[in-house]
């Protein structure tokens, strides 16, 4: 989920404290005997007030339909499951089931923590209806460790009437972008926006253009530097505002809606809210450069290793992947399917801007770095603000970049 977060939380203290949320449910049948009901510990980071008819929804679901299973919910800070879940290594005190966000796999797959689903899997037979990008997302050394929950990726909104007014076509390449981010700027409106701030949401904004440039994190010196530069040069023609390098996704998001950026890249996540908008708008996929690409976003389940209920886990695993299930969790977050057997069902099923972001699942990359990912990222972060607030040059802020990145990849 690459929301207005922070995704730096891993193993800093154990001192700090995790909110938490009981729930419980119906036994699975009226008829079973209580001293076979198997309790599993489901933790995740859904806190917010608009998730909770969904989740309560689904564990319903699975309490009725799985014979025998009695969920108990534990909500955590998005900042903190991640680390609670590191930490349950040490205090014992870990789930049997968790839904996470997929670039956690980084590092919690680096470890002994997560079971091996991958004779499992093989069982079930179901791994090809995934999209393969977020079916990678759930693939580490060669094993699989989770089961994609939802997923989402990036696209570039744009406003109807604008576009019209200026004589612009939507986007598709980088030097269509820059030309019409350009002549949609306009007194306090900017052509474009998005998110450059100094977390991993901003580098799950910034990617897709090392990416487009034909690199990855091994060339970021040089392809880095591309991308980079794409960018500088943007704000010095003043379409893109500086301001962005403190701009969450939502905050881009609003702008949008205020009719201060004539274009923006988001998610479908913000669809709900511009379904609100007194103007036109239609969304199309990320302009290209050497190659198409956008960042994959969303969740991931995943069972503990060392459960004691790891039969009872993945029979729930299995029961969620069920479309009768599936769909209407999907549907009541907000979310798209993972599975590319459902595209045709649920609201993404006849609405045009989902379609568009279903559409883009295919190519959509998941940021599979492995456990020095999160230095890997935090020096992408630092090049794009040195860039973008004039204090390096993109070729400078690269090859400063690279050598940090080199080194938390290769685990030096």
């Amino acid at each position: 989920m690459s929301y207005t977060v922070d995704r730096r939380g891993l193993m800093r203290t154990a001192g700090a404290g995790a909110a938490a949320i009981g729930l419980g449910g119906a036994l699975a049948s009226c008829g079973s005997d209580e001293s076979e009901t198997v309790t599993l510990t489901w933790w995740d980071y859904f806190t917010l007030d608009n998730f909770q008819p969904g989740m309560n929804r689904l564990i319903r679901d699975v309490e009725a339909g799985v014979p025998n299973v009695r969920i108990q919910r534990r909500t955590f800070p998005f900042a903190e499951l991640d680390r609670q879940i590191t930490l349950g290594a040490i205090s014992g005190e870990r789930p049997d089931i968790a839904i996470v966000d997929n670039v956690a796999m980084n590092t919690l797959g680096g470890s002994d923590l997560l079971a091996d689903l991958t004779g499992r899997v093989e069982a079930w037979g179901q791994a090809d209806q995934y999209y393969q990008g977020p079916w990678d997302s759930c693939r580490i050394g060669g094993k699989v460790l989770g089961i994609p929950n939802n997923s989402n990726c990036l696209a570039l909104y744009y406003n109807t009437r604008m576009l019209e007014s200026a004589g612009v076509e939507p986007p598709t390449t980088w030097d269509e972008l820059a030309s019409a981010a350009e002549r949609l700027t306009s007194g306090d409106r900017f052509g474009l926006a998005l998110s450059a701030i100094k977390s991993e949401e901003g580098v799950f904004q910034f990617l897709p253009f090392l990416w487009q440039a034909g690199g990855d994190l091994d060339t970021f010196a040089t392809d880095g530097a591309t991308a980079l530069s794409f960018l500088h040069d943007l704000i010095a023609k003043g379409s893109l505002s500086e301001s962005c390098v403190g701009w969450t996704q939502q905050d881009v998001n609003t702008r949008f809606m205020n009719q201060r950026a004539a274009l923006q890249i988001n998610g479908p996540w913000q669809i709900p809210t511009l379904k609100q908008a007194d103007f036109d708008w239609g969304v199309v996929a990320l302009p290209r450069d050497q190659e198409a690409a956008t960042c994959l976003g969303g969740e991931n389940w995943v069972l503990m290793a060392q459960s004691e209920n790891l039969d009872k886990a993945w029979e729930v695993l299995e029961y969620t992947q069920r479309p009768s299930v599936l769909v209407p969790y999907l549907v009541s977050f907000g979310n798209l399917p993972a599975r590319e057997d459902l595209a045709d069902r649920g609201t993404w099923a006849s609405d045009p801007a989902l379609r568009l972001f279903l559409s883009q699942l295919p190519l959509a990359r998941p940021r599979r770095y492995g456990r020095g990912y999160a230095d890997a990222s935090q020096a992408v972060s630092e090049a794009e603000q040195a860039v973008l607030t004039g204090s390096a040059s993109p070729s400078a802020a690269a090859r400063t970049a690279a050598a940090k990145i080199d080194k938390a990849l290769s685990g030096r």
